[in-house]
């Protein structure tokens, strides 16, 4: 595909698959008054790669360096998240939302490209429809594109049946209870969930960079929020409303969309693919061909090079 003035092919990606390092530089924000880490690399017009629970940044990493010919790639640490500060909040969706909100105003970030990933999906959506002048393009995988009227909705009808049985004994019990133990006290999200469904056998040292923001249980209520969070039932009703007013925004918006899909996927299975090409204007989706949630693990290459592709054909603004 042509490229626009200015922009070159981005760099072929290291042979060998997918690097374990994170090679980045420390860099971070003020914002609301905690330290928000990001990895920041190229120039250009910015490109915001958003992640979702339990990963960080670490998750982008052989993702940016294929984008960064093509301009600014930030992908930031969700607060709490990652090598971000944990500062005593509630962690809850609208948290989220105001410190990410608030990094995108402390970078000065102007017509952005946005580049979701699960709950990153949410924040970036919410986002998007409440700055729309400020959104150049989405590009989504692995997304929550509306709430779950019941739990027979969730996750996708690919994905292991237990998957469903395990979200749900995560929301039991509240805080101390059967849920809060499993992924607080037992870190089952990081240890079991995540490798589960990446797509590939992680190395022990992929394993231990996830571990690394949350080695002690205080850092792992983010984990247990977020599993809380998901809109279900119409519980939480003000995450559920969220949700609903930006499904109802992205059926409407004539803004580029990029839709990149895996074989079987987890959250995002078939039938999700064919609602979201009957459904949302200006989309384009992607096969990547097999995977799972974690397309940046299994698949960067192709990954990056559809969002390339992509980004490259996008109308300027």
């Amino acid at each position: 595909m042509a490229n626009p003035a200015g922009r070159t092919e981005p760099p072929a990606a290291p042979a060998g698959g997918p690097s374990a390092e994170y090679p980045y530089p420390a860099k971070t924000v003020d914002v609301l008054g905690s330290r928000m880490h990001l990895i920041d690399e190229g120039t250009g017009s910015p490109i915001l790669f958003v992640h979702g629970n339990p990963s960080w940044s670490y998750v982008w990493r052989n993702v940016v360096p294929q984008l960064s010919g093509l301009g600014r790639c930030i992908a930031p640490d969700l607060i709490g998240m990652g090598r971000s500060d944990k500062p005593d909040i509630d962690y809850g969706f609208f948290d989220h939302s105001r410190y990410l909100e608030g990094l995108i105003a402390a970078l000065g970030l102007e017509n952005v490209v946005l580049v979701l990933h699960d709950w990153g999906s949410a924040l970036g959506f919410h986002y998007a429809m409440r700055h729309a002048e400020n959104v150049r393009g989405i590009a989504f995988l692995e997304a929550l594109l509306a709430p779950y009227p019941t739990w027979e909705e969730f996750p996708a009808r690919s994905a292991p049946p237990q998957l469903r049985e395990t979200f749900r004994a995560f929301r039991t019990g509240g805080e101390g209870g059967p849920g809060w133990r499993a992924l607080v006290e037992q870190n089952v999200f990081i240890e079991q969930l995540l490798p589960g469904v990446a797509g590939r056998p992680l190395t022990a040292r992929e394993m231990d960079f996830y571990r690394e923001p949350f080695r002690e249980p205080a850092s792992r209520k983010v984990i247990w929020r977020w599993a809380n969070q998901l809109p279900i039932g119409g519980e939480p009703a003000d995450v559920a409303r969220a949700v609903a007013a930006y499904s109802a925004w992205l059926q409407a918006t004539p803004i580029p969309k990029l839709l990149l899909h895996t074989d079987p996927g987890a959250v995002l299975g078939a039938e999700l693919v064919a609602w979201s090409q009957a459904h949302l204007p200006a989309l384009v989706t992607v096969d990547l061909g097999p995977g799972a949630h974690f397309p940046q693990e299994s698949d960067p290459v192709g990954l990056a090079r559809a969002l390339a592709a992509w980004i490259q054909e996008l109308p300027a603004r």
